[in-house]
């Protein structure tokens, strides 16, 4: 039985073919990181959202799976009452950069030692540490990596656009080079950290209007809902795939847990109503897990105030399961 008891294992759906869930013996361990920060969000609760996903059973599942897991470490970000803000448009910066710092060299240390990481977040900010890691470490054999961005949101505001200050809405911005502060998009050593060709954002619903231009100008790839309603998400994650693994060493996956619909995740950051199904957000994962591509993994935004019964968190475990290779056969 996984962790978090029949209602996991009601999660890992995929088609009947598909053979068992054992770890590939050529995969490698899983290096598991925490990252408890809610700064860069607009209300506070995402910072419990490691230990939440814990307690649906985490390591359980992922031994159940077959994987070793090292417990890389825990990032415990200062909380907001006890410091300033600072600059009004992109608030608690200096303190967001030291999270990421600091999560850039576990992710590196994990790659290092041959591992899988996977992040459990916190708010969105983390992001831009955690795939800078990844892409500094492939860029080491000059190798570029792709990213597949799961979110309601394109995240790609500057601080000149934002309407709110909130560095979460920037990170996919900094990350393919198009605005926010110079020395986060230099975070890897160089700009962009990741092509924007080689980059799809699933699931995005609720953008800003400034904000529009600017992915319009990046070259990223975005997928939003009404496209995935009218074409299907099937069609549209082949398409990401062939994207993100188009000269590439492989793909990050950055699962903003507000990509899904509030009906079956009520417990996020930032709820926005219309998003993916239960069965949309499996299937995105277990495409990922086919493609034997995925090089780093992280979810994030999970907000325990705002869930019920941990719905949120156990549904996040049975996600990560799919991605890492849980099948129904």
């Amino acid at each position: 039985m996984l962790g978090g008891g029949s209602q996991v294992m009601a999660q890992t759906h995929t088609a009947p073919d598909q053979v068992n869930p054992e770890k590939p013996a050529s995969a490698p361990d899983i290096a598991v990181i925490s990252v408890s920060i809610d700064l860069g969000a607009g209300r506070r609760g995402v910072d419990m959202g490691p230990s939440a996903i814990r307690i649906a059973g985490l390591n359980s599942l992922l031994e159940d799976l077959g994987y070793d897991v090292q417990e890389v470490g825990t990032i415990n970000a200062a909380d907001p009452e006890t410091m300033e803000p600072g600059e009004t448009r992109a608030r608690y910066l200096d303190e967001i950069t030291e999270v990421c710092n600091r999560s850039f060299a576990l992710v590196q240390k994990s790659l290092n030692d041959g591992a899988l990481p996977l992040i459990l977040g916190g708010d969105h900010s983390l992001s831009i540490g955690t795939v800078s890691a990844v892409a500094a470490h492939y860029a080491k054999s000059e190798e570029g990596i792709g990213l597949i961005w799961v979110d309601a949101h394109t995240d790609m505001n500057t601080p000149e656009t934002t309407p709110s200050g909130n560095v979460h809405g920037m990170s996919l911005a900094i990350l393919t080079g198009m605005g926010g502060p110079e020395h986060l998009q230099q975070m890897a050593g160089f700009s962009p950290a990741v092509h924007p060709g080689n980059v799809c954002v699933l699931g995005a619903r609720d953008i800003d209007p400034p904000e529009r231009e600017i992915v319009k100008d990046s070259g990223i790839r975005v997928y939003t809902m009404a496209e995935i309603d009218e074409r299907g998400m099937a069609a549209c994650m082949d398409e990401a795939i062939t994207r993100v693994t188009s000269g590439t060493a492989g793909f990050h996956l950055s699962f903003d847990l507000d990509g899904l619909d509030p009906m079956i995740a009520p417990g996020v950051g930032t709820p926005v109503a219309g998003g993916l199904t239960y069965r949309e957000a499996h299937l995105i994962c277990e495409k990922v897990a086919r493609t034997e591509k995925l090089v780093s993994l992280e979810v994030v935004e999970l907000n325990p105030v705002l869930d019920a019964e941990n719905r949120t968190g156990r549904l996040a475990i049975g996600l990560m399961a799919s991605a890492l290779g849980k099948t129904i056969l």
